[in-house]
């Protein structure tokens, strides 16, 4: 099976866990269209009655699109499950995620939920995070200084561009990516960036899983976090 495929794999395994009458947190990126598609489905052919919490407007219209009901997090008082993707996953079962530019909404639809599943191929499972990078999301005003700090600290940011511009976020913030490499202390990293003036918040996902399913050429692997 190609990559794709074990996006579609991992995203129709995940659906399996929704139960009728559940509220369910839609992450955002490439593995979570597949289960969007799956859960879409669910909701066509079974009657299968959900309430669906987004993390990005590209998620939203794709479940609307669906026939998938939608509501705003802040007229819901809780999710039962929340199910994304994540660019890396480590042994200890930290996180990055951002890739997909949503890493805000992601963590306080992660932080809302009971139960979080995160849904990936097995080439995003890796021994350390920090290869991919640690995407920052960072208010426009002043953005630059804490470009410049990022420097000074040695973090080697990168603007996120997009057709020649910085990207923007669905709240209108900008991205810098940090290319660290492999993280030695993801905690010390985490409290660093969390307290940087101008900082939204960071990709760095840590404590913030129960159940990982990882897409393998004999099948879909789930993995409990104890």
């Amino acid at each position: 099976m190609d990559q794709n495929e074990l996006k579609a794999l991992v995203g129709q395994e995940a659906v399996k866990y929704i139960q009728d009458g559940m509220i369910v947190g839609l992450g955002t990126g490439s593995t979570v269209r597949y289960m969007v598609d799956a859960l879409g489905k669910r909701v066509q052919e079974e009657g299968l009655k959900i309430v669906g919490v987004t993390t990005s407007n590209r998620t939203t219209a794709q479940a609307e699109g669906l026939g998938i009901t939608i509501k705003d997090l802040n007229d819901v008082d809780h999710i039962d499950l929340c199910i994304d993707g994540a660019d890396e996953i480590d042994t200890d079962f930290n996180g990055i995620k951002g890739g997909g530019g949503a890493l805000l909404w992601e963590k306080i639809v992660n932080n809302a939920s009971t139960k979080r599943m995160w849904i990936v191929d097995e080439s995003k499972m890796v021994p350390r995070i920090g290869n991919f990078g640690v995407p920052v999301e960072v208010i426009p005003f002043g953005a630059q200084h804490v470009f410049n700090y990022f420097e000074k600290q040695g973090y080697h940011p990168e603007w996120r561009m997009t057709d020649g511009e910085k990207y923007r976020t669905d709240e209108h913030n900008l991205i810098i990516d940090l290319k660290v490499g492999e993280i030695a202390d993801p905690k010390a990293l985490a409290e660093d960036l969390i307290h940087t003036v101008g900082v939204v918040e960071h990709g760095l996902f840590l404590n913030r899983v129960d159940t990982v399913i990882v897409g393998r050429q004999n099948g879909p692997e789930v993995l409990q976090v104890k």
